[in-house]
């Protein structure tokens, strides 16, 4: 009864300290990284213990559930955003009435920092020239521009579809990452890119900003959106935090951003460096290897095995059964099947948003159920597959001998089944070590985080970082698989 006592004091004190963590998102591009970082360490010295910063949570869609979900408690974002992508407005809000529709949501938004981070498009000042195109009108005129957009600017009611409308423009623009659009401009791979204002590449790259002469984009005023417990829980850091209204103008949003993006300065450091007044001091250049080895590689590796192995379990745990108990029935089959086929197709990025408001929770939990659904697949097509290339003639032998069905099962028809049913396994585990830097997006770690960190900043480097450990897990699964397979095929 003591330990029994104790471990629940031991929850209660667990728990009773979540509560008193302040958590703060932030979205997947830099300068959310960079006012996250601000917001925390201003609430910092107000606070019992330190805020967690949940950084690069994807798209509004996951940064909005996880905040109505209560897994965050404030992120930064914009009035534009706010009124027409969350709250649905056909125009932008006032924050007296942007906080009387939020507020049934038990969500508000205060703080205004001083800035206003627009959408806009962009091309090569040098060709904007040559065609004489100075606005977003005229581009109406010039239907061979390549365009490449951000896929959620492609997506979002305040972005492409009304600015083609409001424009007539006839073109059909390309889906690309926000960091990797500047390579593709550069490169001249694409003509004209979506921009924030406050990007610190526009100058560096000899971008023009066209002039959206209908007015048609709204303001993006840089502002926090909160839960409305916030106050109460934290009020001193909620006192603290007021101070930051109308701090941030734009000029120095954009050098933060620039020492981020061009100097590859840490997000932290450069928060540090703007609430202290002084810039943040300069990182040495560090080589691929210090970064691969360094910041948390063991952890990050940890996370990511941790990751691939439960969902593959999971998967097995789930997939083998459902297609022994199917296989009989060729209907029942081929519908599982369709299903498991059906999740494959659905973007990691919805299913994930999908899992938030159904699970209400964020990390771990929505990452392996999403890549445990990726993984049944392959799972169950072989398990099914190993079965149907048992020869009918060993089913009626066995039924012959008296064995029962279950018999038949365990002792002929899965051993016979296991090399193809292996197959699937080490199919899956492929796929799982690749898809699982998806959990980053949700806050669940793994090498993705270093692979999103390094599109936001588009820095190639970090992105290796992450990708090339990702490969040699993916390369060391192989080979144990390999190993398997051939003790198997010996003991056989």
């Amino acid at each position: 009864m003591k330990r029994i006592a104790a471990f629940a004091v031991l929850l209660a004190c667990v728990a009773a300290h979540a509560q008193e963590t302040l958590r703060i998102g932030s979205k997947r591009f830099t300068e959310s990284y960079i006012l996250a970082h601000v917001l925390a360490q201003t609430a910092a010295p107000a606070l019992p213990s330190p805020p967690q910063v949940r950084e690069g949570l994807g798209n509004t869609a996951i940064t909005y559930e996880a905040l109505r979900a209560g897994q965050i408690d404030m992120y930064p974002d914009y009035t534009g955003t706010i009124s027409l992508e969350i709250l649905k407005s056909d125009k932008p809000l006032p924050l007296e009435e942007m906080n009387r529709r939020l507020a049934p949501f038990g969500l508000g938004a205060a703080i205004p920092l001083g800035f206003n981070d627009g959408y806009a498009l962009a091309m090569r000042a040098a060709d904007a020239r040559q065609l004489g195109v100075r606005t977003v009108g005229e581009l109406a005129k010039q239907p061979r521009l390549k365009l490449g957009l951000s896929n959620e600017f492609i997506g979002r009611a305040d972005g492409w579809p009304g600015l083609a409308k409001a424009y007539s423009l006839p073109h059909r623009p390309t889906g690309l990452d926000h960091g990797l659009a500047y390579d593709a401009i550069a490169a001249k791979q694409i003509d004209v890119m979506d921009i924030y204002t406050t990007d610190a590449k526009i100058g560096h790259l000899g971008l023009v900003v066209l002039e959206d002469d209908k007015r048609y984009f709204p303001r993006y005023d840089a502002i926090v959106l909160y839960r409305l417990d916030v106050p109460k829980k934290f009020p001193q850091a909620w006192a603290a935090l007021q101070k930051l209204q109308g701090r941030i103008g734009e000029d120095a949003m954009i050098a933060m951003n620039a020492k981020a993006e061009l100097d590859k300065q840490g997000f932290a450091a450069i928060a540090a460096g703007f609430l202290a007044g002084a810039p943040a001091a300069p990182q040495q250049q560090r080589t691929l290897a210090e970064r691969m080895f360094g910041d948390g590689f063991g952890r990050l590796t940890l996370q990511h095995i941790a990751l691939v192995a439960a969902s593959v379990l999971g998967a097995v745990v789930v997939g083998i059964p459902l297609g022994v108990l199917s296989f009989p029935h060729r209907r029942l089959r081929e519908t599982l099947l369709a299903v498991a086929g059906l999740l494959q197709t659905i973007p990691s990025i919805a299913l994930l948003a999908i899992l938030i408001s159904l699970l209400g929770v964020i990390g771990v939990v929505p990452a392996l159920v999403a890549l445990t659904l990726y993984a049944l697949l392959p799972v169950m097509r072989n398990c099914v597959t190993g079965l149907q290339e048992v020869p009918q003639g060993l089913r009626d032998a066995a039924t012959a001998l008296g064995m029962t069905p279950g018999q038949s099962l365990r002792d002929i028809q899965l051993p016979l089944a296991m090399p193809t049913i292996l197959a699937g396994v080490r199919i899956a585990t492929s796929i799982s070590v690749g898809t699982a830097t998806i959990a980053a997006f949700v806050g669940a770690g793994g090498y993705g985080e270093r692979i999103v960190t390094g599109l936001a900043l588009n820095d190639h480097q970090l992105l290796m970082a992450g990708a090339i450990p990702a490969a040699v897990l993916a390369l060391a699964s192989e080979a144990a698989f390999g190993l398997a397979e051939r003790r198997l095929r010996s003991r056989r």
